[in-house]
């Protein structure tokens, strides 16, 4: 029976021999070891330079954005700024308009203020010249019908000048009267 036995035992292909056991452990240590001396530095090597650059780029996006944050309240500041002085700049130009039209105003008004003067002593001048020739063409007239009535020459200057005078005052006070 110790040989049928035996002969059960190397016959059943199931059950692995005890050297190969041991040959087997052997390899797997020595692969184990192999690989923990080799290939694992390898791996931890290439981990931790990948979370060291995942680590710098999260650094490096956050210094960007925190970059990226400063330059956007510059430039908010700077265009707050930019209104500001737009809106002054306007306010200047149209107070500066104002004064421009309030100065052709004075100017206009001066102007027309000098024209209108200047039209009331013309016509002041050509209505003094205009008495002046009325009273020569009255003093002429009035000469010769006091001539005609009187039948004598009125030819002496100073006579017919104290007749017209008489005359114009005469003509100006019933003028007057009339008026009043």
């Amino acid at each position: 029976m110790s040989s049928s036995i035996l002969a059960a035992e190397e016959l059943n292909p199931l059950i692995p021999h005890v050297p190969e056991i041991i040959l087997g452990i052997v390899f797997f240590l020595i692969l184990v070891a192999l690989i923990a001396k080799f290939v694992v530095p390898s791996f931890e090597k290439a981990y931790a330079e990948r979370t060291a650059a995942i680590e710098g780029g999260m650094k490096e996006a956050e210094r960007a954005q925190d970059e990226a944050k400063e330059a956007l309240e510059k430039y908010t500041a700077q265009l707050a700024e930019a209104r500001h002085e737009a809106a002054r700049i306007r306010e200047e130009a149209r107070e500066q308009g104002a004064e421009i039209v309030a100065e052709m105003r004075s100017q206009a008004q001066a102007e027309a203020d000098r024209i209108t003067a200047s039209a009331h002593s013309q016509i002041e001048a050509e209505r003094v010249q205009a008495i002046q020739q009325l009273r020569r063409e009255v003093g002429e007239i009035s000469t010769q019908l006091a001539s005609s009535i009187v039948g004598e020459s009125l030819e002496d200057e100073a006579r017919q000048r104290r007749t017209v005078e008489r005359f114009m005052v005469d003509l100006e006070g019933s003028s007057n009267g009339s008026a009043n």
